[in-house]
């Protein structure tokens, strides 16, 4: 059998540029539940008891007819910003939610953007930017994600939530994993190195500093959970805080910035991927928007049987409704004509801007939750959240093409 290795990280919600992510997403979620039609591109820097944000906005309720700020508006975006970094679990000397700088520096929308995208007359809403927009799926976990990425998630999600209650207290909020695979013949068989590095307390309960050893009893347990059984890597494979202990960490260790990690948000390296961030973006940016339809689309298609592997491109000028493109690729797995899905896929759902937002039900706040531990192979949630995460189109695409 043909063998080859595949590696993807992951890195925690305590990690400088997720912090800035999920700021930002915070903001945008802000936004949306005073004005589902509001518009948000939100970037967000994080350094040292410091958090600054810019970009442009819209919305009733935060926005007035003049252009400037209702009243309230900016206290309760610092509201969120300090309520976003509390949550995390930031309270060290070096960054706290309570002590930290704030700026904002967020403006109204120009005028030359909204009148480009915005519906007026005959024409509908266009797309917020150009670009191309990647979704995929396989089979390889029951999230049809690519293992290595859904593996590093889940390992630094379950030590998360072991943090937030108190179990591993000598845990910190930032942390980093990665994974490698090995593949035979395409399925993936088990690690064959896995490394993790996380913040923690300087010392334990009893004042004893904290050596890697240490971290690397606490973590072991996660990764052994995170893994399918039979899964885990040789000891001499495994690596903690490879460099030593690891107490200065996040915003304090590092400045972060909304939108650099696009590989951890979607799928670690192992799909193609069109560039543009999520966070900090309503939904009628494409960048956000057209991925997520994307990614519903290539899951339904692996879900109902047509294809083990699935990639969609989708591509977009500003301004113009429609897609200019519907790429589809099964990689030879697939048990149907490529251009035959293609043309389904744009039957069964609009692709335009609109389309995506009302089928999907984009217009809602429910982005924050998004910003960590990855915007795909997520469960759909009662209230909307990871809507594209559904794979409500499987019974129309088997009817489609005679599949049982």
């Amino acid at each position: 059998m043909s063998s080859t290795l595949f590696t993807s990280e992951s890195v925690s919600e305590g990690h400088p540029d997720k912090v800035a992510d999920q700021i930002s997403d915070a903001v945008v979620d802000l936004f949306l539940a005073r004005d589902p039609q509001a518009r948000v591109a939100c970037e967000t820097m994080t350094t040292p008891n410091r958090v600054i944000l810019a970009g442009e906005v819209r919305g009733e309720g935060m926005i007035d007819a003049t252009g400037n700020w209702a009243p309230g508006a900016q206290e309760d975006i610092q509201r969120v910003v300090r309520e976003t970094v509390k949550r995390i679990g930031y309270e060290q000397t070096g960054f706290h939610w309570q002590n930290l700088h704030f700026e904002n520096h967020l403006h109204p929308q120009p005028a030359h953007i909204a009148q480009g995208v915005d519906e007026s007359g005959n024409k509908d809403e266009g797309a917020g930017d150009q670009g191309i927009m990647f979704g995929f799926a396989c089979d390889e976990t029951p999230e049809l994600m690519p293992a290595p990425i859904q593996l590093s998630h889940n390992i630094l999600k379950l030590m998360a939530d072991a943090r937030h209650s108190g179990k591993e207290p000598l845990l910190g909020p930032d942390a980093k994993s990665q994974v490698t695979l090995l593949y035979k013949d395409g399925k993936p068989t088990g690690a064959t190195a896995i490394v993790v590095s996380t913040q923690h307390a300087a010392t334990d309960a009893k004042g004893r500093e904290l050596e890697s050893g240490d971290i690397k009893k606490i973590v072991r347990p996660y990764v052994l959970k995170a893994l399918p059984k039979g899964w885990m890597c040789d000891e001499d494979q495994f690596y903690v805080n490879p460099t030593g202990r690891f107490v200065i960490g996040g915003p304090d260790g590092d400045a972060g910035l909304t939108g650099r990690k696009i590989i951890v948000d979607t799928y670690g390296g192992a799909a193609p991927h069109g560039g543009g961030a999520f966070s900090g973006k309503d939904p009628t940016k494409v960048d956000r928007s057209a991925a997520y339809a994307a990614r519903y689309l290539a899951k339904n298609v692996v879900a109902a049987g047509l294809a083990s592997r699935c990639l969609i491109q989708l591509s977009y000028a500003i301004g113009v409704a429609h897609p200019l493109s519907v790429y589809v690729s099964t990689f030879g797995t697939g048990k149907a004509d490529e251009a035959k899905i293609s043309k389904v896929l744009q039957e069964l759902v609009s692709l335009s801007p609109r389309g995506i937002r009302e089928h999907l039900k984009l217009n809602r706040p429910i982005y924050a939750r998004t910003a960590a531990y990855g915007h795909f192979g997520r469960k759909p949630e009662k209230d909307g959240g990871f809507s594209w995460e559904k794979t409500d189109l499987v019974k129309d695409l088997k009817s489609a093409f005679n599949v049982k």
